[in-house]
């Protein structure tokens, strides 16, 4: 396709008759000549949060867009409403592609109850694969407040270890892995219907949690830092209890990585000075929760008391990077 922004009727063929109105606060939607959406959020508090998706291909493109947006604004306590979305993508794109990723945010948009209120779309070579970048919008009530993890809270994590990073692994890369079968392949890539936190999330809230952090880049070991950092604490995390998919194990084997730093959503944690009931309250929902550890006054180490090293760039990339670099060797 041509370097530039997609003509009008490209625009509305491709993108733009995908998506409907559901909610009531949407005043306008995304349209041809309109660069602003309207919402009506009466007394609320507007929530609003930003991330890139460049780590997967673009089958999941559309989907991780909104998994991703809409969990961090959940973690918050806000009720996601809209996202606007921007889609930068090569000249070597298709047709067929740019359709396929409006396709998968209109589906992952319904189910998240969420409007797509606009964005932009545009093929340019300044990328070399199709990128989005995308900002939530959410509704807080002015009277829910977190009041924010405390020492001596304990940790509590749902689901796996490096759910997205598994998923991406398989999907992206599975020539790279021959060592696994084409049905732990297709396990693997199954992990992106696991993505949302949604429903952990509303569990947490209800049982009082004192805070709520989702795991991203860095995997679990790099937010459970970032939340006790966040609240000024160090923490003491049990790495031997985090949970891991035999999948996920056998994938981070063969590719060198360590599944506890892989990029991880999917996963929530769970700051509460009350495990348990939530951790019942969860498994009744079929959802895997336990604590993972404890919110201290300083330090971040494992129980045996050896240091934990703070988030760096996340395993996929070091993954990516050095098959990159081998490529470029063979060549």
């Amino acid at each position: 396709m041509r370097i530039g922004k997609l003509d009008n009727s490209e625009l509305e063929r491709l993108i733009l008759r995908k998506f409907s109105k559901t909610r009531k606060e949407t005043l306008t939607g995304p349209a041809i000549g309109e660069d602003c959406a309207m919402l009506d959020l009466g007394d609320d508090l507007i929530a609003l949060s930003t991330d890139p998706i460049t780590s997967s291909n673009i089958e999941n493109l559309g989907r991780l867009s909104v998994y991703v947006n809409c969990n961090d604004a959940i973690c918050s306590g806000a009720e996601p409403v809209g996202l606007l979305v921007t889609l930068l993508a090569p000249p070597c794109i298709t047709e067929d592609e740019i359709e396929r990723v409006a396709l998968d945010l209109a589906r992952c948009a319904r189910e998240y109850e969420v409007d797509i209120l606009g964005g932009h779309t545009e093929i340019t070579d300044a990328v070399t694969r199709a990128i989005t970048s995308s900002t939530v919008i959410a509704r807080k009530p002015r009277s829910f407040v977190l009041r924010g993890a405390r020492e001596g809270d304990y940790i509590v994590m749902t689901k796996y270890a490096g759910l997205e990073g598994t998923a991406i692994l398989a999907s992206d890369y599975p020539l790279c892995f021959p060592a696994l079968t084409s049905a732990e392949l297709e396990e693997a890539a199954g992990c992106f219907d696991s993505l949302s936190i949604a429903k952990e999330a509303g569990a947490a809230l209800k049982e009082g949690a004192s805070a709520l952090h989702d795991v991203t880049e860095g995997g679990v070991l790099g937010a459970a830092w970032e939340l006790a950092e966040r609240f000024k604490l160090g923490a003491v995390i049990k790495t031997a209890a985090i949970p891991v998919l035999p999948v996920t194990k056998k994938l981070c084997a063969c590719a060198g990585i360590d599944p506890l730093r892989l990029i991880g959503s999917g996963s929530l944690l769970i700051a509460t000075d009350s495990p348990l009931p939530l951790i019942q309250k969860l498994q009744k929902m079929s959802l895997n929760a336990c604590v993972i550890g404890r919110l201290s006054s300083g330090g971040f180490t494992d129980e045996d008391g050896s240091p934990i090293e703070p988030p760096e760039a996340d395993e996929l990339y070091h993954f990516a990077s050095g098959r990159q670099a081998a490529e470029l060797r063979d060549f």
